[in-house]
């Protein structure tokens, strides 16, 4: 078997892992959920019109930090949401084994013993950059 079979077969294991597999499912359940669905819509408009603000001639600074309050309520109401909690938790443990298997492949191709090298999670101190504590 050619190194490109054997990526096919290795996406195709990736697509069979439970992590992936849940996180195909709550994402579908994101999806079917109006109410979740309706508050992304209305977070999406409230970020172009914030945008209109930010961007105009003369700034409104009530109206920005009023439209910035708004879209803060709305995205913490997104994120208490039931099926993006299960979407961000399922997210986080399938980004930590295809972190793994993305690390193996890099650092074998750089050298390493592909039977011992592995992922290596670091952690910035800036959360913004990070894809969950591991």
């Amino acid at each position: 078997m050619d190194i490109i079979e054997l990526s096919r077969e290795l996406g195709r294991k990736i697509q069979q892992e439970p992590s992936y597999v849940a996180m195909q499912e709550a994402n579908v359940a994101c999806e079917n959920d109006e109410k979740l669905q309706s508050l992304i819509g209305e977070f999406n408009l409230k970020k172009l019109a914030l945008n209109e603000k930010i961007s105009a001639p003369e700034q409104d600074k009530d109206a920005v930090a009023a439209l910035n309050t708004e879209m803060r309520k709305i995205y913490a109401d997104i994120m208490v949401n039931e099926n993006m909690i299960k979407l961000n938790e399922s997210k986080a443990e399938f980004d930590t084994i295809i972190n793994r298997v993305f690390a193996i492949v890099s650092n074998s191709a750089n050298g390493e013993d592909p039977n011992t090298t592995d992922y290596k999670a670091s952690c910035s101190g800036s959360c913004s950059s990070c894809s969950g504590c591991h």
